[in-house]
């Protein structure tokens, strides 16, 4: 396993219920494809660099996972359905 830095940005309309809900929803793709969360960080609500999907704000949420090809590229495919989510990035970290 090696890993990886997620981030990914949510619309900024959310409740916090829901902000919670899709998060949690993120870790369990990692956690049921045989990877880890190690940590997971907030960044809050934030400006966009420019406008996306006609929201000039998102929820940004930082992730360091422990993880497997196959979490990986199962991470991409549904974060591609989740109309929740705007944008979203994942790399290897530099360690």
């Amino acid at each position: 396993m090696k890993k990886y830095e997620v981030m990914f940005i949510l619309r900024s309309n959310l409740e916090q219920d829901v902000i919670k809900g899709e998060i949690a929803n993120v870790e369990k793709i990692f956690t049921n494809n045989d990877s880890k969360v190690l940590e997971t960080k907030e960044w809050g609500l934030r400006e966009l660099a420019y406008e996306i999907q006609k929201m000039r704000k998102g929820y940004y949420v930082w992730m360091l996972v422990d993880a497997t090809p196959k979490a990986v590229e199962e991470f991409n495919r549904v974060i591609g359905y989740n109309e929740n989510i705007i944008r979203h990035i994942i790399v290897k970290d530099g360690e």
